[in-house]
């Protein structure tokens, strides 16, 4: 209730950002432009600059599809963001907010429509794998010879919801990725990926489902190499029940004095001086998002596990990269 609906009152909220802006943060924070890098028929990456100071964090706000208000956290230290789950074909605006503590102190907009269900540049993955596999050979030998190729694509960690599939860049560099799949409803997905990384996470899958990702490596718009790779995700009853842990990880008053037993027990059993996991705290909450943080006092763990029962109670787990230290569940 907190957050007015991003498209509702831009007139209203313009004058509340420009008078702090002016006013208390005359040499502290200011927001650069706000520009698309990337865009496909369900996703936009934006990109933004801060000039002059820095925020604590940022919350992006828009409108989906349905007319319903949606709002991202993000890392203060992030000046690029990539939002999936659009709709092809459709306008959206985007309101990026610079915020010290939870005070908004700047703001930038812009407006931009989604690339068509069926881009001419981007062909159906699943539809032409053989022509597909024979047309990187061709640039790869022609243009990039001996200096840019894709490494093997592999799986890292598969979840019933979501996978993460890593790779490496054994020569040269590319500009951006693109990862390309059919959901479960047959339709057809493309996540842009920076240039400098070399895994990521899809989230939003089927559980039990076999899935075939493409990871193109673009320099520019152009595609230069690919590699591709199948994966199946889990079934949820593989996985122990979210409301089993719930009680160590987050105890009820009941819960309270047995459920601290359970989770002091493991550091000092099994990983004693190996790897240790901080307390879980909430970094930013907003109506439909959350975002969590953790350290890692003593060791490293390989990857994470974010594990949660959504509104319908149906067990959802999220995969994370063993470096990070925050997740935002959307």
């Amino acid at each position: 209730e907190e957050q007015p609906l991003p498209t509702e009152e831009p007139q209203q909220e313009k004058p509340q950002t420009d008078v702090p802006t002016s006013e208390a943060t005359p040499a502290t924070a200011v927001l650069e432009e706000l520009r698309v890098s990337s865009i496909t028929p369900s996703s936009v990456q934006l990109q933004w600059s801060v000039p002059k100071g820095s925020f604590d964090s940022f919350m992006l706000q828009y409108r989906d599809a349905q007319g319903q208000p949606q709002a991202l956290p993000i890392d203060g230290g992030s000046r690029s963001v990539t939002v999936p789950g659009l709709s092809p074909s459709h306008r959206y605006r985007f309101h990026l907010y610079g915020l010290r503590g939870s005070k908004r102190i700047d703001r930038v907009s812009i407006d931009t429509v989604t690339d068509a269900a069926v881009p001419e540049q981007l062909p159906l993955p699943s539809e032409d794998p053989q022509p597909e596999d024979h047309k990187p050979e061709q640039p790869k030998t022609e243009v990039d010879q001996g200096q840019v190729a894709l490494g093997k694509l592999r799986v890292s960690s598969v979840t019933p919801n979501s996978v993460q599939l890593q790779w490496s860049v054994p020569e040269g560099s590319f500009d951006s990725f693109m990862l390309q799949y059919r959901d479960a409803q047959g339709q057809p997905q493309a996540l842009p990926i920076d240039g400098g990384s070399r895994s990521v996470t899809v989230p939003g899958l089927s559980p039990s489902h076999r899935y075939r990702f493409h990871l193109y490596g673009l320099r520019g718009r152009k595609r230069t190499d690919r590699v591709s790779t199948d994966v199946v995700t889990a079934d949820p009853e593989d996985l122990p029940s979210p409301s089993m842990d719930t009680p160590t990880e987050a105890p009820t008053d009941e819960d309270h004095q047995t459920a601290l037993p359970e989770a002091k027990a493991p550091p000092s059993e099994a990983p004693s001086a190996q790897a240790v996991l901080g307390e879980l705290t909430v970094y930013s909450v907003t109506p439909n998002s959350v975002q969590l943080q953790w350290s890692v006092p003593k060791g490293h763990f390989d990857s994470f596990t974010l594990q949660y029962r959504d509104a319908q109670g149906q067990p959802q787990a999220l995969a994370v990269d063993g470096g990070s230290r925050s997740v935002t569940v959307p």
